[in-house]
């Protein structure tokens, strides 16, 4: 039974099968569950996609936050739980348009003169060609999603969700549509939201401009109120000039009138305590069309507003001589205009925030604009107490401090954008009484006054409105009855959402406010009113770091260090970049990725490879004198009897405190202690120790001793298979290749990913069996150490003179098999004292020379005594001023106490040993 493996392990041959093989194989679907099933009292883990833009590409925060999914995905799945992972995409509603203009730019045209209709009809052509880009690299990737469950937020059934949530909000009184300043884009021509906005720090100007103060006769005093500005185009819509009432330098002016420099327009000194007297002159201009600030302060003192620029941030006609010049060469005009008139006192360097539109950064115009708004507070409440009651926590917790902040100061959300491309807002204008309908089905009638002349809002709403339905929508919210409900009922809250804090404003405030709103409207299975508890959209939110590039900087394509994850797994693998990332993914802390750890990572896989090599030609050459291994019996946890040998015992004791690290990392999203803890067992225990050792009872000659060398083979090739399905979430491709090969073509599942991850279910770990090999580990290598220090040959065997306990002395008797063969010793002679003139190393529990012609240097000996000592001296003396501080002592936790007491101890017994082979060695 022969099994084949290539000799050198090449990722690109195997990935591209298993992905294809578990898509085709539809391994990770998770059918809607039987009312039977349901009631199994299996565990559900669910994890909701979030969803990449249908423009976008893998990037490596993509790979990261996916790789981190998955992991946790597939070991809940091998864990027995029932495991949904729904992958979608978001229609992106800027970012596609833009996208889609750019291409029709180039071919001549432009969305207005294709019409609205025919615009959308091409973006969903372009959807059909190119939107699946990215959900094909996860294919590509191994990301085990249900595919049969995919979705896109612009698809018809999460459309009727987006519809209903809307008019439900409005009828509910929570929807309005209003006059408000807005983040306005020229370029993308829409509102966008507060956290679309991206501030850089500019340096600036500060224009000081004299306003004529006008007479009780209406004509000009000669006096003038100066003003401070940083937007100086924005003048031609000034309605007032604001300062503070208890700023002595105005108050002469208080009720006065001012003429607007260039406009001619009287406008009023008014007074309003928001006014900073120390800010620039102490009096501000109050443009309340295009200043969130002075928009509030018109609507306190009754102001009028209006509106100077259009939609492209070109001067309208209210701008008079300006009109139609883009508002910055209106600015160079108007400040030389100004000067020219002697109306500019001053101009001062500034340095100001800019924010700039997140998607095509075009410099972002506060403007006043009709627009659609939700009601906030109501929904928010209900998201803060989910938070605040525990319902749902945050990994880190920190991440908790910062949602509730933001939420506890939570303006309205405008959600209309001036888009074509999105879910068009379902209200419709009537030209007869004005009034809007808001309809779930299109209205042929005014529902005011029956009027027939109707025109629906050109406006989609934001994209996060949609996208922060999906935990309710994509399990069928609104349309849930008795009938269809099992999947809401099986997995509805979801169990995790992994993301970055990138979105946390963006789409996690918006899935917690909407999915406690709108799913209380689902009665629980039995009919009961549901809870808040059972109300939020997932459980638990692990916030994940950034990937920096090497030197801990933010990858951009604008500093040229961006590293592309699809480039990087043709090289190494997808197994090896994966490994990387996870050995690196610590909660709280960024991701400095760097290549020569991929590398490293690449000879990890390797490593594992060579190890299966090994072991499949054993298991040949075993097959061939009558012994196999049974391999149905290779499903739990490998196990070793106390007769066994004491590396068997070893290796299953190694093996299963591997197993609890893991899972215990796991639980807690530590998937650089998990990662971590599998590489140090799989390179360290298995393949340096193990494997080594385990050769000397592979005996396949005529008069071997077939029962031992069967019972070693049976327990190499089932703690390798454990091993493998330990490794296997975070190596899917290497694990599942092996993993075949080692069941010949014939495993007992479709799949690794669909077996049992190791557990030791509170078995006790052999510490015996940890403990006499980690004395042998440590005499290994200690020998290793003198040999290369005395320069003993490295293919010469050499005795080697040992004194230890009594009680460790039989440890090493009954072992001596593996000492010789580790570290090439002929023979190991016990004894009192090391004989003098050897070259020795001691240890807190034994010394060993290594008998050689070559003789010391007593003086480089006397040196090395001498540090030696001085370290331990420094040791026990740190140990002692930590043990004797009664403040320390009295706050640090017992381990930690406990541990200080036995290093202090075991350096002071060390000491004692080479200060007693310091005086025996002999004069230079």
């Amino acid at each position: 039974m022969p099994h084949d493996l290539p000799k050198a392990y090449d990722p690109t041959a195997i990935e591209d099968h298993w992905a294809e093989y578990w898509v085709r194989e539809k391994l990770f679907a998770q059918p809607t569950p039987s009312e039977q099933e349901s009631n199994d009292g299996q565990s559900s883990f669910t994890i909701l996609l979030p969803p990449p833009n249908v423009t976008g590409n893998l990037h490596m925060g993509h790979m990261f936050e996916h790789t981190e999914s998955d992991i946790l995905i597939r070991w809940h799945r091998m864990r027995g739980d029932r495991v949904l992972w729904i992958p979608g995409t978001d229609h992106a509603g800027i970012a596609t348009q833009m996208l889609v203009e750019r291409q029709i730019t180039a071919e001549g045209t432009t969305r207005q003169q294709m019409g609205r209709e025919k615009f959308i009809e091409r973006v969903w052509e372009w959807r059909r060609h190119y939107g699946g880009a990215i959900l094909g690299q996860m294919k590509r990737l191994g990301a085990s999603v249900d595919w049969n469950r995919e979705y896109f937020t612009m698809d018809e059934r999460l459309s009727v969700a987006v519809r209903e949530a809307f008019v439900r909000l409005h009828e509910q009184g929570l929807i309005y549509r209003g006059a408000y300043i807005v983040n306005w884009c020229p370029r993308c021509q829409t509102a966008i939201s507060d956290l679309e906005v991206v501030y850089d720090e500019h340096k600036g100007h500060l224009w000081e401009i004299r306003y004529p103060v006008i007479g009780d006769d209406g004509k000009d005093t000669g006096e003038f109120l100066t003003v401070a500005t940083t937007r100086p185009e924005t003048m031609l819509g000034d309605v007032a000039v604001a300062v503070h009432p208890a700023d002595e330098r105005y108050k002469h002016l208080h009720g006065k009138k001012l003429r607007l420099p260039l406009v001619g327009r009287e406008i009023p000194v008014i007074t309003d305590e928001w006014v900073s007297p120390e800010f620039g002159t102490g009096a501000v201009k109050v443009t309340p069309a295009h200043d969130p600030n002075d928009f509030a302060l018109g609507q306190r003192h009754d102001l009028p507003s209006i509106n100077v620029m259009d939609d492209t941030a070109h001067i309208n006609a209210e701008g008079g001589v300006y009109a139609g010049l883009d508002r910055f060469v209106a600015r160079k005009k108007i400040v030389a205009d100004l000067e020219e008139m002697s109306l500019l006192a001053g101009i001062k360097d500034h340095v100001n925030n800019v924010g700039h539109c997140d998607r095509c950064k075009t410099v972002v115009e506060p403007r006043l604009s009709l627009q659609w708004f939700v009601k906030i507070q109501p929904l928010a409440d209900k998201a803060i107490a989910a938070v605040k009651e525990g319902h749902i926590k945050f990994t880190p917790e920190m991440y908790a401090k910062t949602y509730l902040n933001w939420m506890e100061n939570i303006h309205d959300w405008c959600i209309s954008r001036q888009l074509w491309w999105g879910h068009r807002i379902p209200a419709w204008h009537c030209a007869a009484c004005h009034k809007t309908t808001v309809a779930r089905e299109d209205p042929t009638k005014c529902a005011h006054c029956g009027a027939d002349k109707l025109t629906q809002s050109t406006d989609v709403l934001d994209t996060w409105f949609s996208s922060g339905l999906l935990p309710v929508s994509v399990f069928g919210w609104p349309n849930i009855t008795a009938e269809n409900r099992a999947d809401f009922d099986a997995f509805y809250p979801t169990s995790l959402l992994v993301t970055g804090f990138d979105i946390l404003f963006f789409w996690v405030a918006r899935m917690i406010m909407l999915g406690c709103w709108f799913s209380t409207d689902v009665p629980m299975k039995d009919g009961s009113e549901r809870p808040l508890s059972e109300s939020v959209p997932y459980r638990e939110v692990y916030i994940h770091a950034l990937v920096r590039d090497a030197n801990r900087e933010k990858m951009s394509k604008t500093k040229g260090n961006v590293v592309d994850p699809i480039e990087i797994v043709k090289q190494y693998g997808t197994d090896a970049v994966r490994f990387t990332l996870a050995s690196m993914a610590s909660p709280g802390t960024d991701i400095a990725f760097n290549i020569a750890r991929t590398e490293g990572y690449r000879a990890f896989a390797n490593k594992i490879w060579n190890a299966a090599r090994f072991l499949f030609m054993n298991v040949d050459r075993a097959a061939e004198i009558g012994i196999s291994v049974d391999m149905a019996a290779l499903s739990g946890m490998p196990a070793a009897g106390s007769d066994a040998p004491l590396e068997s015992r070893w290796i299953v004791a190694e093996l299963t405190a591997t197993a609890t690290t893991v899972n215990q990392a796991l639980e807690n999203y530590r998937f650089d202690d998990a990662a971590n803890a599998i590489y140090q067992f799989f390179w360290g225990s298995f393949c340096d120790w193990y494997l080594e050792i385990v050769k000397l009872s592979l005996d396949f000659s005529e008069n071997a001793d077939k029962a031992r060398t069967k019972a070693s083979l049976t327990t190499l090739v089932s703690v390798f298979e454990a091993s493998l399905r330990l490794l296997s979430p975070f190596m899917p491709f290497l694990t599942e290749e092996i993993w075949h090969a080692l069941y010949d073509g014939n495993p007992p599942s479709k799949s690794i990913a669909l077996t049992r991850f190791p557990h030791a279910y509170n078995e006790p770990v052999d510490a015996k069996a940890l403990r006499e090999m980690s004395l042998l580990q440590e005499l290994i290598v200690e020998v290793r150490g003198l040999r290369k220090e005395i320069g003993v040959e490295e293919k010469a065997v050499v005795p080697v003179e040992v004194r230890i306990d009594a009680d460790l002395k039989q440890v090493i008797s009954e072992n001596l098999a593996i000492v010789e063969r580790m570290a090439r010793v002929s023979e190991v002679r016990f004894v009192d004292q090391i004989s003098a003139g050897l070259a020795k190393h001691s240890t807190s529990q034994f010394d060993v020379a290594v008998i050689y012609e070559r003789k010391i240097d007593v003086a480089a000996e006397r040196d090395k005594l001498d540090k030696e000592i001085a370290k331990l001296e420094k040791i026990i003396a740190n140990s002692e001023r930590q043990l004797n501080n009664p403040g320390f002592t009295a706050k640090a936790p017992a381990h930690i106490v406990e541990g200080l007491k036995k290093q202090r101890d075991d350096a002071q017994q060390l000491l004692d040993k080479l200060r007693r082979d310091l005086d025996s060695l002999p004069p230079e």
